[in-house]
């Protein structure tokens, strides 16, 4: 292949087996969103936040931005960082920006009416949002990971998620359990009302009997007053 002075930015391999040779660029995966209806201004201001910095660190800042336009660069950011992975089989771990920026689009023509029959323009400006991210530096992944280690987290990389799920398996077991347990306690209280409730029922029952007996007891003056009449007739 003939280069003529050009130098070979990246290679990559389409799933067609087409290589492409990737010329007179920055190295590393990008992401580009075309026709975005903001200023580049605009967008500069915010591209600027994250430039140099680690994906995670860049995604985290661009979701307390306070401007719409951040919402669209994530989105980008995102979109760089899953080319790099699917197509270049990079690790997501070890992704910084290198390279973003906003390019001028083409700029809408439209008319405000103003006094005296004249008129005034207005310029809708659009512009073109490119993220590269690259792997970096060796001194780049050391920094981060002896900050990682002093703030007292988990591994990064596969190890790092492999850790996360391990913790969310024994949260999920030891809910499981919780939850397995309550409810024992639940059928067992629940047992020992019915229980109460039959005891309940006795003793009503009971006293219900004893109010009877008590309620039959003051008959017995009657057959006192018979025998007296009996004796009263012999007499």
């Amino acid at each position: 292949m003939a280069v003529s002075g050009k130098q070979i930015a990246g290679v990559r391999e389409t799933r067609k087996g087409a290589t492409i040779y990737k010329t007179n660029e920055r190295p590393g995966t990008r992401a580009q969103v075309r026709y975005v209806r903001v200023s580049a201004y605009k967008a500069r201001e915010v591209l600027d936040l994250i430039r140099g910095k680690h994906v995670a660190e860049a995604d985290e800042i661009l979701q307390f931005v306070e401007r719409d336009i951040a919402i669209i660069i994530r989105k980008a950011l995102a979109s760089a960082v899953a080319n790099a992975t699917n197509n270049d089989a990079q690790d997501p771990e070890t992704l910084y920006v290198s390279a973003c920026y906003a390019d001028e689009g083409p700029t809408l023509k439209r008319w405000r009416p103003r006094a005296r029959g004249r008129a005034t323009r207005i310029r809708k400006r659009t512009c073109h949002i490119t993220i590269i991210v690259s792997r970096g530096t060796a001194e780049q992944l050391r920094i981060r990971n002896e900050r990682i280690a002093r703030s007292g987290r988990s591994g990064v990389g596969s190890a790092g998620r492999a850790s996360r799920r391990a913790r969310v398996a024994r949260s999920k077991a030891a809910e499981h359990t919780h939850d397995h347990d309550h409810g024992h306690d639940h059928d067992h209280d629940h047992d020992h009302d019915h229980d109460h409730d039959h005891q309940a029922e006795d003793v009503a029952t009971d006293s219900t009997e004893a109010e009877d007996v008590t309620e039959v007891a003051p008959e017995a003056p009657a057959s006192e007053e018979i025998a007296e009449t009996d004796e009263k007739d012999e007499n």
